[in-house]
């Protein structure tokens, strides 16, 4: 299959816009170019729309096994489709766990039979993820893994993470971690801060997820390990991994949207639609985080998707569990609310959702070059919507972001060559 995207634009290295024509063939770019007379058997007019390579998320949750209430492998990558992605790596607590060798494998039967984009699916660092015994790390790296990470729960023993860590660098495997001390979380639901106070609702203290990330950064050290911290939400984690980097360790990290756009004082209500893991944070950590993704600290964005069931998050902040979606609503909220207010550039913006989780992972994707797997993504930056969660493609319809205007609106993505989401390009 041959398609030809004509009268499209691309973005330059020094932020500017340019013709942009892309041919597709054998599911690579065959060619780019400011005007392609070859002709396709598709040929698609982007309305001079911007052409960007294909989105990376290596944080959401799919939910299938064992919770295809909130989500199924089939529903989240059409989530996913939409909201730009072409590739998605899906944390491992399912039920079962993918931590055995026939678990792996069936999830890969599932994902290859169900997925619309392409996933890479984690395994568990320990069975069960329940931080008592270590998964056959060196039996599982030889299949298609992406990473190994006990995602949901944070590693609670020095030794366990010492272990994992030295037998994952000995595969050249990445531990991916979830930080939180359970010792210090103290049943807290949001952040322990004023709008807990004035909620009266029980806080989860930043320590607990700073701490450990200090632990750890040292284990990194001593193994030689890629380590990267998903979700970063602290002032005391950035600096801790700034740190870190300075001193030659491998560390990376990631932030999701709904910290760089909110913090505490978004939380008005007891609306567990806001309840996430880790918390928002207050004002200082919202700004921390957004000065560590600017100077590096923070390498790149991951959404955290997670879907629950509409019941389940109408409980409050004391039952309901932790979590929101973000697939559908990634590129645009990052667009308008940071972009558009001129706090990074686009330029910025695309290559933390392309070429850095690519580049951390040494992953062969999120690149618009010649040659390279045809993963792309066509995004309008006019048109104007508003996010309706009832139009969501995820089961999963729990979002702080209901009802907000947003610009900046995947309509076309491509994976492998295959069109995999298109919305009326001239709408």
């Amino acid at each position: 299959m041959s398609i030809l995207l004509k009268n499209g634009q691309r973005l330059t290295v020094n932020n500017q816009l340019e013709d942009c024509e892309v041919l597709i063939e054998n599911g690579k770019i065959k060619k780019l170019g400011t005007s392609i007379s070859e002709s396709a058997e598709e040929i698609i007019d982007c309305q001079q729309q911007l052409i960007l390579p294909g989105f990376i998320d290596v944080h959401i949750h799919l939910r299938e096994p064992g919770g295809e209430y909130k989500e199924t492998i089939e529903s989240g990558t059409k989530a996913a489709a939409r909201g730009g992605f072409t590739t998605v790596c899906a944390m491992p607590n399912t039920n079962p766990v993918p931590d055995s060798t026939q678990t792996v494998q069936d999830l890969l039967k599932r994902i290859e039979k169900d997925a619309t984009v392409r996933v890479l699916p984690y395994a568990a660092i320990t069975k069960n993820l329940n931080g008592e015994e270590l998964t056959p790390i060196k039996k599982l790296s030889n299949l298609r893994v992406f990473a190994f990470t006990d995602d949901g729960v944070g590693i609670q023993t020095a030794d366990y993470m010492f272990r994992a860590m030295k037998e994952a660098a000995a595969c050249d495997m990445p531990i991916v971690a979830h930080c939180e001390d359970n010792s210090i979380v103290y049943g807290g639901v949001m952040h322990d801060g004023k709008v807990s106070k004035r909620l009266g609702l029980p806080g989860i203290p930043s320590l607990s997820e700073s701490v450990q990330i200090a632990r750890d950064v040292l284990l990194a050290e001593a193994t030689g390990c890629h380590y990267h911290v998903c979700h970063v939400s602290t002032k005391e984690s950035v600096r801790i991994i700034r740190d870190a980097k300075n001193a030659g360790i491998h560390v990376t990290a990631e932030v999701t949207p709904h910290h760089l756009i909110l913090h505490e004082e978004s939380v008005e209500t007891d609306d567990a639609n806001f309840k996430m893991n880790p918390p928002l944070r207050a004002k200082e950590d919202q700004e921390a985080l957004l000065e560590g993704l600017l100077d590096g600290t923070i390498d790149f964005i991951a959404t955290d998707h997670a879907p629950h069931g509409e019941e389940e998050k109408s409980l409050g902040f004391q039952k309901a569990p932790f979590g929101i979606v973000g697939l559908e609503t990634a590129f645009s909220l990052l667009y308008t609310n940071l972009v558009q207010t001129n706090k990074i550039t686009l330029h910025q913006l695309v290559d933390w959702l392309t070429i850095k989780p690519a580049r951390v992972f040494q992953l062969p994707y999120g690149m618009l070059e010649e040659g390279v797997a045809a993963d792309l993504t066509v995004v309008n930056l006019t048109k104007e919507m508003k996010i309706d969660k009832n139009t969501f493609f995820s089961k999963g319809k729990n979002t702080p972001f209901h009802n907000w205007s947003t610009k900046g609106t995947p309509v076309l993505t491509i994976v492998d060559g295959k069109i995999v989401y298109k919305e009326d390009l001239h709408g």
